[in-house]
């Protein structure tokens, strides 16, 4: 069964393809692979974040503050309606990660997010978990914002030591449906990996000894919160200017058609 509910501190790094496979060659080595990866090979995860309409949660979550919560549907591949999926509430308090999930069928998913009615407690749900993502979809007007896949590589290790590697981030904000499957824009350059160290603990020596020989430092980087990010910038840098007789407007491309008609009142 799944763990559904855990607390850990995580330390994120950015790395090229180069050192990513020093890393994952030694940390291969020492750490027992997750089941998922098959023979060595990455698995996909798919994700739908929950926000506002207003896009509140992640706005809050790029502010750093000391308390943030996300709420997210995540899945282990392809599914069908009749699939396990885990529905997550992921908190962050002082740098320490809560992270609660319980797993319900698919269509069970999207009717409870959809309309925040507790299910029916079936066997492989966490009841308790299902109550307290009903009080969030309570106190805010949450719906589908982002679907965000990747491939990954994950380890185990001691005292709850936990290493990933993710690659080929996929976002879009369209098409939100963990069963229509990865496809969208790249959040990561080409080649490029981001490798999670998560432990209850301190980072044990013989790891932390690995990252300074291979000049791997944290960073700061939050999957949603990067693609937000990314999304700000990419609306500013597609502001055009539109001239019309005797006036100059700096409109957004989102608004072509209103300034497809201002042009033609102007003409």
């Amino acid at each position: 069964m799944a763990i559904e509910t855990f607390n850990r501190h995580e330390n994120k790094y950015r790395l090229d393809g180069r050192t990513f496979e020093r890393l994952e060659r030694e940390i291969a080595a020492r750490m027992e692979a997750d089941a998922y990866n098959g023979g060595g090979e990455t698995y996909p995860i798919f994700n739908i974040y929950y926000d506002t309409p207003n896009d509140d949660i992640i706005r809050a979550s790029v502010a750093k503050p000391a308390y943030k919560e996300k709420l997210r549907l995540r899945s282990y591949g392809g599914v069908d309606a009749d699939s396990l999926v885990y529905a997550e509430i992921k908190k962050k308090v002082g740098g320490v990660v809560n992270k609660r999930r319980g797993g319900l069928k698919l269509d069970e998913a999207y009717r409870f997010l959809a309309n925040g009615e507790t299910p029916d407690i079936q066997p492989y749900m966490n009841g308790q978990v299902m109550r307290e993502i009903a009080y969030i979809l309570r106190r805010e007007p949450l719906k589908p914002a982002l679907f965000l896949s990747y491939e990954r590589l994950a380890y185990f290790g001691e005292r709850g030591l936990r290493v990933s590697f993710d690659t080929n981030l996929l976002t879009r904000r369209y098409d939100l449906r963990l069963e229509y499957g990865a496809y969208g824009e790249p959040l990561l350059g080409a080649g490029e990996w981001l490798m999670e160290i998560k432990t209850a603990e301190s980072i044990p020596l013989w790891l932390s000894s690995l990252l300074a020989e291979n000049k791997a430092y944290p960073s700061s980087f939050s999957k949603y919160g990067a693609e937000y990010q990314k999304s700000l910038t990419e609306k500013n840098t597609r502001r055009i200017f539109v001239f019309a007789p005797g006036k100059t407007m700096v409109t957004s491309a989102i608004n072509r058609k209103r300034e497809t008609a201002l042009i033609a009142a102007n003409a």
